[in-house]
């Protein structure tokens, strides 16, 4: 199974409030409770690439940014 992380991360990032963000963290949690232990590996190891991805966009982002001010 593959899971889309990314779906979760885009809601929380729009969530209007705290309620709604620790909401979407529950369903996460309770999805991942309800996976047999293969399962979970599988999560998790997902998991790991997409957070992995995710920090590497950022990172690269960052970068650009900063570059972009230290030329002005």
């Amino acid at each position: 199974m593959t899971y889309d992380f990314k779906r979760y991360h885009v809601r929380s990032i729009n969530a209007a409030t705290d309620a709604e963000r620790a909401a979407i963290n529950q369903e996460l949690k309770d999805l991942y409770e309800s996976l047999s232990a293969d399962e979970k590996e599988s999560f998790n190891k997902q998991l790991q690439t997409f957070l992995a991805k995710e920090m590497g966009r950022l990172k690269d982002n960052y970068d650009s940014v900063k570059g972009n001010l230290s030329d002005n």
